[in-house]
């Protein structure tokens, strides 16, 4: 028995690969999410220090670990974000798609 496989490369962004129309903003809020993860774990903080350092709920910081980011938008992870490591720089890069159309990465 033969295992034959089709190896497909990915764009980079799952949710994209799967056809998800606002596939660009789930991929950047998804980065910031992992970076506030990042930035929790590295600085051992529970959700109500960093609630307390922050402003934020400890109630939004769990929506994060969760990643529940759907009451979030991109420049609200981005304030969390900037809250919690002030040293953070944010870029965005368009490049062209196969499709000939911009894509944010």
């Amino acid at each position: 028995m033969s295992d034959d496989y089709e190896l497909v490369h990915g764009s980079g962004n799952v949710f994209r690969d799967s056809g998800d129309r606002d596939a660009d903003v789930k991929q950047a809020k998804a980065i910031l999410a992992a970076r506030i993860i990042g930035v929790l774990d590295d600085r051992q903080l529970s959700l109500r220090k960093a609630a307390g350092l922050t402003g934020f709920s400890h109630s939004d910081f769990s929506r994060v670990r969760g990643a529940d980011l759907s009451r979030f938008t991109v420049d609200r992870l981005m304030r969390m974000l900037r809250a919690l490591d002030d040293s953070i720089e944010v870029s965005i890069q368009f490049s062209p798609r196969r499709d000939g159309v911009a894509a944010v990465l």
